[in-house]
């Protein structure tokens, strides 16, 4: 199992609410939890249908060097930079 957080912003408060079923809603927007690889993907898929204009950050433990991966939705205050394999994050 592993460990997953989701940040949303700009996103509507019931796709907020729904996410309190699998996950802790730690700060306003910041999710934890440690579901399932499958249940996480398809929570990651629903809530990106349902964010609208809103963005959407998704961490999880990943075999990668840093041994998380990233995953990105819409706009957000912050962006992905990749280079060469290693994640780091910048303001937008």
């Amino acid at each position: 199992m592993s460990m997953v957080v989701m940040v949303l912003e700009n996103v509507p408060a019931s796709v907020r609410g729904e996410l309190t079923r699998w996950f802790l809603e730690v700060h306003p927007g910041v999710f934890v939890g440690s579901p399932s690889g499958l249940v996480r993907d398809k929570v990651w898929e629903r809530v990106c249908r349902a964010a609208r204009q809103g963005g959407c950050v998704l961490l999880h433990n990943d075999e990668s060097e840093q041994g998380f991966a990233i995953r990105t939705w819409g706009p957000t205050r912050r962006a992905i930079d990749d280079y060469d394999g290693l994640k780091l994050i910048r303001r937008a």
